[in-house]
C-alpha cells in the first residue's frame, strides 16, 4: 500500500532539486501594485487582467492577474508604460504614459459594468458557454439550461465530443476508454457511472475535455480525459443557491450549496437529495439457425424495468488562507444511495414458425451504496507569478450491496447478491518553476493505491451454489514520476514530457485460491507543439502514450444473472491495453462571431478489450442454448479520424455551437477457445468500420428574461466484429424565465423528446441471429425552480486559463 523508500528518497532529492531552482527578481525590476474593484457594488474583481505596454519598445509587455482580492503585484522594467485594467463584461481602463522608475502603487481602479439593450432583448453578461484551446476545449456549465435540475451525467452527456450510452458509458470521440477527474483527481467510487448520478449539475463549474492529455496527468485512459472542475466560492461574505426539482418520470430533488468567505479562510457545502424513476425497457429478438427437435427456432425476450433511485449527496469543507501565498483546503463528502428495479421478463419460444410457450421471469433487484471521502490540498506560489508547489492527499471507503430476488421455473427460490468494499489512497505532489522568458519547468509523483473485494453470487432454497459465486479480491498500487519542459518562442510552442508509471496488481479468486500477480512498468512519453499563425489562428501536433488496465466487472468470472439465456462473465485474465495517440489541430477565428476548431487523430491499441459471444453448449430446460458474452485481448485496434467544432455567435442573443466527428475503427485478431465439445473453435474478429456523431446546440434569450435551448444529437451506424449497432437520434429542448429582479430562475426541460435514445444492436454468430433494443430511461420532463442569495445570477467569471486547478500545473507557456 505504501511507496518503498528508494520511492520516497527518488521523490525528496527530486523535489529538493526542484527548489534549488528558485531565484529572486533581477535588482533592476519594479513592482507595480493596485486593487481592481466592481464600481457599483465595491466587491473585488478576480482575475482581471492587467498589461503594461512599453512606450518606447512596444515588444516590451509585461502582464498579471488579480487574486481573490482583486489585488496586483507585477514585476516590470523601469520605464514608460500605457497600462491597460481589463475585465470581462466591463469597461477597460487605460492610464498612458506613466513613468515606473521605483515601485509604484495605483491604488484602487474602479470599473463600470457593460450593460445594453438589442430589441428589448436583455443580454445578461454571461461568458462563452464554450471556450475553445488548442491542447482541450473548457465547457462552462452554468449556462447551459439542459442541465437545470440535473447530474453530472446529464452535464457530459451535453457536451460535445462526449457521449454517455443508454446505460451510463462515457466516451469520448466514440472511445469509451475515458478517464474521469474530478478537480483533477481520479473519481474513487466503485461505479463512478452510477457516482456521477448523484452529483448536482448545479455543483459543477465548468468541464475540461483533453482528448491527448500530456505527462502531467495519470496515464490511464486511452481515449483521453474528461476533468470535472466544482464551483468554489469567490465572492466575500455568505452567499448560496437553492434548487429545487420535479419532474415525469418521477424526479424530484432539492439541492443547496452555500459559501462563507473572509480574508482568512472561506467555508463552502453543497448538499442535495434526489429521488428518481427510470422506467426502461430491452427486447431480445434471437433466431437459432440449426435448432434441434427439443429446442425453438426464435425466443423473444421483452423485459421492462421500473428503476428507483434515492441519493444523498453532501459535501463540506475549508479553505485557509494561510498567507498571501498559501493556500490549505481541506474537504469532506458523503454519497450514499438506494435503489430498486422491478423487471419483468417474458421469453416467448416458437417451435416452426408457431408459439409453443411462454415462459415468465420477475427479477427484484435491490442495492444500497455508501461513499466516504476525504481530500485536502496545499498549495505554495512563491515570488515568481506561476512559480507553486501542489500537495494533495486522498482517501476513500465505498461499500455497494445488491441482491436480487428471481422467481422463474428454472430457479423457483433463487436470490443473487453481489457485496463490493473499495479502499482508495491517493498522494501527489506538483512543482511548477517559471525558468526566465517563456519558459516552464514542471515534475511531480503520484501514488493511487487501491484494494477492493467483490463477493457475487446465487443462493437456491437459501444455499448457495459455488458453482456460480466467486470471491474475488483486487488490489492495485500504481507509483508514478513525471516531469516536462514547456517553451515559447516567438510564435512557436513546445511541451515535451515524459512520465513513468510502475505498476502491481493482485487479481485474486479467493474462492477457488487462484492468485494472479502482474508486475510492470511503463514510460509514457508526451510531446506538443504549436505555431501562431496570426492573432486568430493557431496549429498543433501533438502525441501522448496511454493505458488502460481492466478493473471491476471486467474481471469478475461469475455470471450476471439478469437474464438465463444471455449471460455476461468477466476475464480475470485481461491484460492492459496500451495505446498511442497521434492529434493534428487548427483553430481559427472569424471576428468575433465565429471560431472554427478541427483536429485529425489516430489512435493505436495494442490488447485492446473487445466483447465477444459464443454458445456456451447448456441450455435452459426447455431447450433453449445458454449464450455467453465476455471480454477478451483482441490484438491491435488502429482508430482514425477527424472532428470540427464551430462556435458562432450570429447575433449579441443568439449563440450556436455544433461538433461533427467522423471515425473509422480497424481490428485485427482472432479469438482461439475450446467449445464445449472439446473442439478448437477460431473466431475471426477482423473488423473494419466508419462511423460519425453530430451535435448542435441552439441558445437564444428572447425578450422578457426567457432563454430558449434547443440540443440534437446524433450517432451513426458502426459495423462491430459480430454484428453491427444501429444509428440513433435524441433532441432536447429547456427554457428559463428569471423572476424576483433575478434572484430567481424557473427552468423547464424535455430531455428526449421524441423518445428515441434507444440503442440496437445486431449480432451475427455461426449459429444464430439476434437484435436486441434497450432503452435506459424515457422521455423526461423536469421542472426546476433556482434561488440565488447574496449572488448575482452571473457572478464574475474567471477568465480564460488563469484558474490554476487541483491536478497541479498550468497550461505551457504560450
Amino acid at each position: 500500500m505504501i511507496p518503498n523508500k528508494k520511492v520516497f528518497l527518488a521523490i525528496f532529492l527530486l523535489f529538493t532539486t526542484f527548489i534549488s531552482f528558485a531565484q529572486d527578481e533581477a535588482n533592476n525590476k519594479v513592482k507595480v501594485t493596485g486593487k481592481v474593484i466592481d464600481k457599483s457594488s465595491s466587491f473585488p474583481l478576480e482575475y482581471s487582467t492587467i498589461t503594461l505596454k512599453s512606450v518606447n519598445n512596444p515588444n516590451k509587455v509585461f502582464g498579471g492577474i488579480t487574486n481573490n482580492e482583486g489585488a496586483f503585484s507585477i514585476d516590470v522594467d523601469k520605464g514608460k508604460y500605457n497600462i491597460v485594467i481589463e475585465f470581462i463584461s466591463f469597461q477597460p481602463t487605460e492610464i498612458k504614459n506613466k513613468e515606473v522608475l521605483d515601485n509604484l502603487d495605483l491604488g484602487t481602479i474602479a470599473l463600470d459594468e457593460v450593460s445594453k439593450l438589442l430589441n428589448e432583448v436583455i443580454i445578461r453578461n454571461e461568458s462563452t458557454t464554450v471556450e475553445i484551446k488548442l491542447d482541450k476545449k473548457v465547457y462552462n456549465v452554468g449556462k447551459d439550461l439542459m442541465v437545470k435540475g440535473g447530474t453530472v451525467s446529464d452535464v457530459l452527456d451535453n457536451i460535445p465530443s462526449v457521449t454517455v450510452d443508454v446505460d451510463g458509458t462515457i466516451a469520448l470521440r466514440g472511445n469509451d476508454n475515458v478517464r474521469v477527474l474530478i478537480d483533477g483527481k481520479p473519481s474513487t467510487a466503485i461505479n463512478v457511472s452510477e457516482a456521477l448520478r448523484l452529483i448536482p449539475a448545479d455543483a459543477i463549474d465548468r468541464v475540461e475535455v483533453i482528448t491527448n492529455p500530456s505527462a502531467r496527468y495519470d496515464a490511464e485512459g486511452g481515449g483521453g480525459l474528461l476533468n470535472i472542475i466544482l464551483k468554489k466560492g469567490k465572492t466575500n461574505g455568505l452567499n448560496g443557491t437553492i434548487i429545487a426539482t420535479t419532474g415525469e418520470p418521477a424526479n424530484h430533488g432539492l439541492t443547496g450549496t452555500l459559501n462563507y468567505k473572509t480574508d482568512n479562510f472561506n467555508l463552502f457545502t453543497t448538499q442535495g437529495y434526489n429521488y428518481r424513476k427510470n422506467p426502461g425497457f430491452s427486447n431480445v429478438d434471437t433466431e437459432y439457425l440449426n435448432p434441434t427437435g427439443n429446442s425453438p427456432s426464435y425466443v423473444y425476450e421483452r423485459r421492462n424495468n421500473d428503476r428507483l433511485n434515492k441519493g444523498y449527496n453532501g459535501g463540506f469543507g475549508v479553505e485557509w488562507f494561510l498567507d498571501d501565498n498559501t493556500n490549505w483546503t481541506n474537504s469532506m463528502n458523503y454519497r450514499k444511495n438506494s435503489s430498486t428495479n422491478e423487471s419483468d421478463v417474458v421469453y416467448t419460444n416458437i417451435y416452426n414458425s408457431l408459439p409453443n410457450s411462454i415462459r415468465n421471469r420477475f427479477n427484484s433487484d435491490s442495492g444500497n451504496g455508501e461513499d466516504v471521502e476525504f481530500n485536502s490540498n496545499l498549495i505554495k506560489k512563491f515570488k515568481k507569478d506561476g512559480h507553486q508547489l501542489t500537495i494533495n492527499f486522498q482517501t476513500s471507503l465505498n461499500k455497494d450491496d445488491n441482491s436480487s430476488i428471481i422467481v422463474d421455473s428454472q430457479f423457483p427460490n433463487a436470490n443473487t447478491f453481489s457485496i463490493q468494499s473499495q479502499n482508495k489512497n491517493l498522494f501527489s505532489g506538483d512543482y511548477v518553476l517559471p525558468i526566465g522568458k517563456g519558459m516552464q519547468f514542471e515534475a511531480g509523483y503520484r501514488g493511487e493505491f487501491t484494494t477492493q473485494n467483490t463477493n457475487v453470487g446465487i443462493l437456491e432454497d437459501n444455499v448457495q451454489n459455488d458453482d456460480l459465486s466467486s470471491k474475488l479480491e483486487y488490489k492495485e498500487k500504481v507509483n508514478a514520476l513525471y516531469t516536462q519542459f514547456g517553451s515559447k518562442i516567438n510564435k512557436f510552442s513546445f511541451l515535451l514530457g515524459l512520465r513513468w508509471e510502475d505498476s502491481n496488481i493482485d487479481v485474486n479468486l479467493l474462492d477457488t485460491n487462484d492468485f494472479n500477480n502482474k508486475k510492470y512498468n511503463n514510460f509514457f512519453p508526451s510531446a506538443f507543439f504549436t505555431y501562431e499563425i496570426s492573432d486568430q489562428s493557431s496549429a498543433s501536433i501533438s502525441y501522448s502514450r496511454r493505458i488502460r488496465r481492466p478493473r471491476g466487472r471486467f474481471l469478475n468470472p461469475s455470471s450476471d444473472f439478469s437474464s438465463n439465456i444471455n449471460l455476461f462473465q468477466g476475464n480475470p485474465d485481461l491484460d492492459p491495453a496500451m495505446t498511442d495517440s497521434f492529434d493534428l489541430g487548427y483553430l481559427t477565428k472569424f471576428g468575433k462571431k465565429l471560431t472554427f476548431n478541427t483536429s485529425a487523430y489516430v489512435n493505436k491499441t495494442t490488447d485492446v478489450f473487445t466483447f465477444v459471444r459464443r454458445n456456451s453448449g447448456e441450455t435452459t430446460d426447455d431447450g433453449i442454448p445458454i449464450v455467453l458474452f465476455n471480454p477478451i485481448n483482441l490484438a491491435t485496434e488502429y482508430r482514425a479520424g477527424f472532428e470540427f467544432t464551430l462556435n458562432y455567435n450570429p447575433y449579441k442573443w443568439w449563440r450556436l455551437n455544433s461538433n461533427f466527428n467522423f471515425f473509422s475503427i480497424e481490428t485485427q485478431g482472432e479469438n482461439v477457445y475450446i467449445d464445449f465439445n472439446g473442439d478448437t473453435v477460431v473466431q475471426n474478429l477482423n473488423n473494419k468500420t466508419t462511423t460519425w456523431s453530430t451535435r448542435l446546440n441552439s441558445k437564444i434569450n428572447l425578450p422578457y428574461s426567457i432563454d430558449w435551448q434547443t440540443n440534437l444529437s446524433y450517432e451513426g451506424d458502426q459495423k462491430t466484429g459480430q454484428g453491427n449497432r444501429k444509428g440513433m437520434f435524441s433532441a432536447n429542448l429547456a427554457f428559463s424565465k428569471d423572476v424576483f429582479k433575478d434572484k430567481a430562475t424557473i427552468a423547464l426541460n424535455v430531455s428526449d423528446v421524441f423518445n428515441s435514445r434507444i440503442r440496437r444492436i445486431e449480432t451475427n454468430l455461426e449459429n444464430l441471429n439476434s437484435l436486441s433494443e434497450f432503452q435506459w430511461r424515457k422521455r423526461q420532463i423536469t421542472l426546476s425552480f433556482t434561488y440565488r442569495f447574496n449572488k448575482k445570477k452571473n457572478d464574475k467569471e474567471k477568465k480564460g486559463n488563469q484558474q490554476q486547478d487541483f491536478d497541479g500545473g498550468g497550461d505551457f507557456p504560450g
